[in-house]
């Protein structure tokens, strides 16, 4: 993978100091998003920002070119491990696919990676059609929606009935807003110069426990009522109990499950909602591709569209690649150097944290001609050919990359068909503000008009 071998490493240059004055740099790494992209600006495609002493917090190196990218996230060895941010998940919602370190995270990737194949989760991604038909439906004619707002309760009631296998309409409480409250603690405290000890019980502290009891105890009682009746329709919880190491036949414990049940619906929600909303209102704001995208669900015919039909959705898969590259589910993707590391012709130290700079990465001049512009033309075939494969990862990269990417392609891919099919959109604002608690969300209601599609 790298041009050195790992006795070779510590001849190369360190990875360059940014140069940004102490209170910009801390401001940037706050900002998971722009920040990076200042980062990138003033102190090249790799660039060590230091908070502090070693004795004190890990330095922290930004990556965002797609060598790099590769260095960091393509390798297949142990000289990479989870962030403090994992950590911190860890400790707080408990061992899960997202934040288990290298060696248990084998077994558990495993015994969940069956699960989540092309073919596989065709049997339980089936209800974001009906859920965004119904969501589209009760917007009625000559209306005014926060789009952001109503993707959220269709993704929520699409998540409830296949990743949790219920109807989250009326317990949404029980999990978005215990969900926000859970990962914004750990961002916040993954990323903080100086941590306050775990076992001090701040308000923000109790709040997050509290926070991760109620999330548990949902998923804890929609576990126990699937295993008193194999027939209730809630196709991955059946097969997380189901599932099996291959190399060992251990079973999932019931805690495993559940922590993973919250894992799994956590990564699900945010982004998916987020990118259909980003690309929404992007049609919203170009009436030729939106037309497309209507035109191509409409081929199909007017019944419910199935997961069968995305082989004929290719430009509105295109239009969600686009809503990714410019909103991507994932601004950051991160890991700890256990030992010295290559990076880009560069050393990093065991120790500092390694960011990957996606939203940067995919918005970089350098990369991609006029890269604010909306073109979802960049991802047909003839456009794709020759581009390096680690210029543009949504869904991050390498052994730890998403799990669940081709679910929330296909959940996408049915929902903003299914919308654009009968829904004419007009964005009512010109820009869509972002925000990284953890994932990428929108920072503000995202208003637009919409009236039935003759």
């Amino acid at each position: 993978m790298n041009a050195h071998n790992a006795g070779d490493v510590g001849s190369l240059p360190l990875a360059p100091r940014n140069p940004l004055p102490f209170r910009q740099r801390l401001k940037a790494v706050r900002e998971y998003h722009i920040g990076q992209e200042l980062l990138r600006e003033t102190g090249g495609p790799v660039s060590r920002v230091t908070l502090g002493p070693k004795w004190l917090n890990e330095p922290i190196v930004w990556v965002t070119s797609p060598m790099g990218a590769r260095d960091v996230l393509g390798r297949k060895d142990t000289a990479c491990d989870r962030t403090a941010v994992h950590r911190e998940m860890r400790h707080l919602m408990g061992d899960n696919i997202v934040d288990l370190p290298n060696e248990p995270w084998l077994s558990r990737k495993r015994t969940l990676q069956p699960l989540f194949t092309k073919q596989r989760v065709r049997t339980f991604g089936g209800h974001m059609s009906q859920a965004a038909a119904m969501v589209a439906d009760g917007w009625g004619d000559n209306a005014e929606v926060d789009l952001d707002a109503e993707c959220r309760r269709l993704t929520m009631r699409a998540l409830g009935r296949s990743v949790l296998g219920t109807d989250l309409d009326k317990r949404a409480d029980a999990f978005a807003e215990p969900l926000r409250i859970a990962l914004s603690h750990i961002a916040d405290r993954g990323m903080r110069p100086v941590r306050a000890p775990r076992w001090l019980p701040t308000p923000a502290r109790r709040r997050a426990w509290a926070a991760d009891a109620a999330m548990h105890r949902l998923s804890d009682e929609i576990l126990q009522v699937c295993r008193a009746d194999p027939t209730r329709d809630a196709p991955l919880v059946h097969a997380l109990i189901g599932a099996t190491d291959p190399a060992t036949g251990r079973e999932l414990s019931d805690q495993d499950i559940g922590n993973d049940l919250i894992a799994f619906a956590a990564g699900g929600y945010d982004t998916t909602a987020t990118t259909l909303a980003y690309a929404l209102w992007a049609l919203g704001h170009h009436s030729e591709q939106q037309n497309r995208v209507a035109a191509e669900a409409a081929g199909i015919g007017d019944r419910e569209l199935t997961p069968d039909d995305v082989p004929q959705l290719g430009y509105t898969v295109q239009v969600l690649h686009e809503a990714m590259r410019l909103c991507p589910p994932v601004a950051v993707a991160g890991r700890t150097a256990m030992q010295d590391i290559e990076v880009a012709g560069y050393r990093v130290e065991a120790g500092s944290m390694v960011l990957v700079g996606i939203y940067a990465m995919h918005r970089d001049p350098a990369l991609w001609e006029n890269p604010l512009v909306f073109d979802p033309d960049r991802f047909n075939a003839e456009n794709s050919g020759g581009r390096d494969r680690w210029q543009y990862i949504p869904f991050g990269g390498g052994p730890r990359s998403c799990i669940g990417d081709h679910f929330a392609m296909l959940e996408a891919t049915l929902a903003l068909a299914t919308i654009i099919r009968t829904i004419e959109i007009r964005s009512l604002q010109d820009d869509f503000p972002l925000a990284v608690p953890f994932t990428t969300v929108a920072a503000a209601p995202i208003q637009a008009h919409v009236r039935a599609r003759n």
